[in-house]
């Protein structure tokens, strides 16, 4: 008996083994496939404006129909697996995605095609809700950042492959783009068939008081020796509202704030780099694109490595500091300082890319497992919002002011997100999932 004592640990502190590595697989799909569906829709509109005639509205509202579904997608689904489970949803969003996306073939007017792409938009949504919360609540807390931050490295994967797709696809006629958009629809598919079998998450079960499940789940997936600390479970569900609780308002301000910060500027300026770099004097701008993005895949992954390194606190407010001190020349130094620029436009590319991984991983460790899906659908809808935003404003304001204002604008979101995270954000990397449970009670009491 004690020697089966002994070797009992808690589900956080579990080995590493096969059943992780699959289920972070299996969650690569949704990053992967926003990747392309937002990389495919813009060669695609090239070719269909054509064809339907579209104006710039029209273009407009195809270019941010995933974003908007995305924005639903995160807030409902992510409330919605709070209350029936991780596993339903974590299967249906790819139905929804893979459904919509082959639909798309057939499409011959803008509205239809507008309504199919926010429905891939709302599974997409869906999943960065549910299947980022799914993986933290099964993987180690020693490998939990690793694995969560991986899942951004593969959203590029994603857009450089719709890329290619794109260009090769681009040869088949003026009709192409309906195999482009419907090409969306194959990884879809596979990726719902691999999750067929996925177990429900243990942490939510016991938070339904249904311990005995989620200790089979425990003992099948995770390890024969592995507990989960039990929790007492909630009379009842907690809501929207509970995210602002005297308990949760800081955490769920900060994770919004601190996620709007990081994708404004990322969005806005990596959707509109060859007209930056046109008006920063370089009118031959594909090797220096070539260059960025070069620095953006090697941050992310070099990323990977530095969030092991540092704490999340720390890390998130260097890296806000570290980005407004490289983009503040690209707004106040003129375009004679060519190699300067373009110096400090590596390192804010490649600081941008590493710190980005923390928007997938700072969410699902902020909130209580009985609140988490519904805390990072919400952060992650108005990350969306923001970055719409972004992306709207950014060519207004280098229209009709220029490129220095709109620099020093993308310098100040920035500031805003370094002094958020000084004042608010906790630290989670050391975190046990189960620990987060007791920011629902006061006293022993549910808020």
């Amino acid at each position: 008996m004690n020697t089966h004592h002994t070797q009992s640990f808690l589900m956080d502190d579990a080995p590493l083994n096969k059943f992780h590595l699959r289920i972070t697989a299996l969650t690569f799909g949704s990053n992967f496939s926003d990747g392309y569906a937002l990389g495919i829709i813009g060669m695609a509109l090239t070719l269909l404006g054509t064809q339907m005639n579209l104006g710039p509205m029209w273009n407009g509202l195809l270019g941010s129909s995933a974003l908007i579904g995305l924005f639903i997608g995160s807030l409902v689904l992510g409330w919605l697996s709070d209350r029936i489970g991780r596993q339903k949803i974590f299967l249906a969003n790819f139905l929804i995605i893979g459904v919509a996306s082959l639909l798309q073939f057939w499409v011959n007017d803008p509205l239809t095609l507008f309504i199919l792409r926010i429905l891939i938009g709302i599974g997409l949504g869906g999943d960065y809700a549910v299947g980022s919360t799914l993986l933290a609540e099964f993987s180690p807390k020693k490998y939990r950042g690793f694995l969560l931050a991986s899942l951004c490295v593969i959203w590029t994967v994603g857009y450089v492959i719709s890329n290619v797709v794109g260009f090769y696809l681009e040869k088949m006629g003026p009709e192409s783009w309906r195999w482009m958009l419907a090409s969306a629809a194959i990884p879809a598919f596979i990726v719902l068939v691999l999750r067929i079998g996925t177990p429900e998450s243990p942490r939510w079960l016991i938070s339904m008081g249904r311990k005995e499940e989620a200790m089979q789940i425990v003992k099948k997936y995770v390890s024969p020796h592995a507990v989960i600390e039990d929790v007492t479970p909630l009379d009842k569900l907690p809501g929207f509202r509970d995210l602002f609780s005297k308990r949760l308002w800081r955490r769920t301000t900060f994770g919004s704030l601190f996620y709007v910060c990081n994708v404004i500027p990322y969005f806005a300026i990596y959707t509109f780099l060859p007209i930056i770099l046109s008006s920063m004097g370089y009118e031959e701008s594909f090797l220096i694109d070539l260059l960025l993005n070069g620095f953006l895949l090697l941050g992310g992954i070099a990323g990977l490595w530095l969030m092991e390194k540092f704490s999340r606190r720390g890390f998130t407010i260097y890296t806000f500091a570290i980005l407004a001190i490289t983009l503040l020349p690209l707004g106040i130094i003129d375009n004679t300082h060519k190699v300067f620029l373009i110096i400090c436009f590596a390192i804010f590319t490649f600081v941008m890319s590493a710190a980005s991984n923390l928007t997938l991983v700072y969410p699902a460790e902020l909130f209580p497992t009985e609140i988490r899906a519904s805390g990072v659908g919400l952060v992650t809808a108005v990350s969306r919002v923001g970055s719409a935003i972004g992306t709207f404003l950014l060519p207004v304001v280098l229209n009709g002011y220029g490129v220095g204002v709109s620099m020093i604008a993308m310098t100040i979101v920035l500031v805003v997100g370094a002094i958020v995270s000084i004042l608010w954000a906790p630290e989670t990397k050391s975190l046990d999932l189960d620990e987060a449970s007791n920011l629902l009670y006061d006293e022993g009491q549910p808020l």
